[in-house]
């Protein structure tokens, strides 16, 4: 039976529906009982439209065998499935009844999608990167990536020789923007550790048990940096940039202008090691302020274990306010922007450290869950190194932990709302790379969770309708790319803006619903929708209907 998904009063905030919506897939990471560094790292996810009907398809990224003799009968937890493990692609086939009644239901479309990505997978970035119109990917790896371009009937082909440079060997988080605002998207990488998987360090825990490493004892991978040259081909500018004047073991990155100055930037959070800002220097290169600016250590200036990060206005003062993911006992942080280039730590303040200090957090991204107008936080969890009471239990994979589910307030704290989340949330499991967007085109923020050595979990969110919202697509002049980095700005009467980004990236190693969905609370109606374009054009759109999305192409505005 196919559900029919509604919003009782009684319902939990969240439902979990994967099984029944045809979403049956199970994250292999094919760990033998050596703790490789590979095994408990997990793998993202991707929600994007790309067969361009209007709804969110799924893309699942996949590991593999670390087995050095008989794969499958070496790992732990065996490989199943009547096929290698690879990522799948997953074809959303939404209806809506004439009553408005939404069913959802996916389909595995892999083996005609022509996507083959059969080794170990780790992330994905979404983006158009011919402008064409259709949405295509960028798969990261323990090994070389893969560009598969998106040929606009179903099918995709891969391109990855069309991206010069010597192959990456561990990249996690990927992002395409347009750094140089030349109407191309380039493509940033984040490259983690140096791992020989055959011969693994020993690691122990403080209780003298050998447990999993942590990237201190790995040399770190140099992030890379790929120009879009408008023709189909990528160069390696990586060292010109100055991307290549500092590495550390990076695992997330978020584009977004930081600074207020008109040009991209990059935040990327590293795993034990100062975090990067990387401010646009508005001439092809870069240059890291993060810790001129307050962002690259705590506020006891301490380097943390950053895994998951994204950017967005969470006081509604009009910037993008930075949030990463963090171990146990690390807490995660939140650092609130400033408005002219500088951050301050403010994590004690909205809450973070009482809520978050008891778990590993790995995927985490800001979302209006009940669409009130204020940001949210949703941060999926699991440790990364092994639980003594769950070991003891006999667990064979002893990292599960609980998500979590903060509600903002007013921009000011972020209160732990997952025991109304639904118990389905609260599960522990190994969660890693989670994956934001409306699967059902109602009006609020679903999502998608892949779990390590797991089921993937699709969150349909039950209370955002309670509220109204406005949609926007917002693309540019010629097709129907999707203007990633553009700002758009609800003008509202008597009250401040409220502000979002057009974006696909943040949370961990997953590409994310590229409209804009915007709460608005008891408001009925806005003054006007602003777009603040990435070459620095506004325009202003005066009607823009609420509780449905909208496509805003570039120069129909006034």
């Amino acid at each position: 039976m196919v559900p029919v998904f509604g919003h009782a009063q009684e319902s939990p905030l969240f439902i979990e529906v994967s099984a029944e919506v045809g979403l049956t897939f199970t994250h292999f990471n094919g760990m033998t009982g050596d703790l490789s560094l590979l095994e408990i790292m997990g793998s993202g996810a991707a929600l994007f439209d790309y067969d361009n009907d209007g709804d969110l398809d799924a893309l699942l990224v996949q590991g593999t065998f670390l087995g050095k003799g008989k794969p499958s009968a070496d790992a732990l937890v065996p490989w199943t499935g009547a096929q290698p493990p690879m990522a799948r692609l997953y074809r959303n086939e939404l209806t809506v009844a004439a009553d408005g009644t939404r069913r959802v239901r996916f389909t595995d479309v892999t083996a005609a999608s022509k996507i083959v990505a059969d080794g170990y997978g780790m992330g994905v970035a979404v983006g158009d990167i011919n402008n064409d119109g259709w949405l295509d990917l960028y798969l990261t790896s323990a090994g070389p990536g893969q560009l598969w371009r998106n040929n606009g009937d179903g099918t995709f082909r891969n391109a990855s020789a069309s991206i010069a440079g010597p192959p990456l060997q561990w990249a996690v988080s990927a992002t395409f923007f347009d750094y140089d605002r030349d109407g191309w998207l380039d493509l940033y990488v984040t490259q983690y550790v140096d791992v020989n998987v055959a011969k693994p360090p020993l690691c122990y825990a403080k209780s003298s048990a050998r447990d999993y490493c942590g990237p201190d004892a790995f040399a770190p991978l140099p992030d890379r940096l790929f120009h879009n040259n408008g023709d189909g081909t990528f160069a390696d500018v990586s060292q010109p940039s100055g991307i290549q004047s500092a590495k550390w073991a990076g695992l997330g990155v978020v584009a977004s202008d930081l600074n207020n100055d008109g040009w991209v930037d990059l935040y990327v959070a590293n795993d034990g090691d100062p975090n990067f800002l990387w401010i646009n220097q508005k001439n092809g290169t870069f240059k890291d302020e993060a810790l001129w600016a307050g962002c690259a250590v705590n506020r006891m200036g301490m380097p943390e274990a950053s895994m998951g990060v994204d950017a967005g206005d969470f006081d509604g003062d009009g910037d993008d306010d930075l949030v990463m993911t963090h171990l146990m006992d690390e807490t995660n942080t939140f650092y609130t922007n400033l408005g002219n280039g500088l951050f301050t730590d403010r994590t004690i303040q909205i809450g973070l450290t009482t809520t978050t200090g008891r778990y590993t957090g790995f995927g985490g991204k800001w979302m209006d869950y009940d669409n009130d107008g204020w940001l949210d936080l949703l941060i999926v969890n699991g440790a990364v190194r092994t639980l003594p009471d769950a070991a003891r239990q006999g667990d064979r994979y002893p990292l599960r932990q609980p998500k979590q589910l903060l509600r903002g307030h007013e921009g000011q704290r972020l209160v732990d709302v997952s025991a109304q989340a639904g118990p389905a949330l609260t599960v522990p499991e190994v969660s890693r790379g989670a994956a934001f967007g409306d699967v059902d085109n109602d009006g609020d923020t679903d999502v998608l969770v892949l779990n390590s050595n797991g089921l993937a979990r699709l969150f349909l969110n039950q209370v955002g309708t309670r509220h109204h919202w406005i949609g926007v697509r917002v693309v540019g002049a010629k097709g129907q790319r999707d203007m990633l980095g553009a700002r758009v700005e609800v003008v509202r009467e008597g009250k401040p803006s409220l502000w979002r980004r057009v974006q696909t990236d943040g949370s961990y190693a997953s590409a994310s619903d590229a409209r804009v969905l915007v709460g608005l609370g008891a408001e009925a109606a806005v003054k006007a929708v602003r777009v603040h374009w990435p070459d620095g054009q506004i325009e202003s759109w005066a009607e823009v209907a609420i509780d449905r999305y909208t496509m805003l192409r570039q120069g129909t505005g006034k």
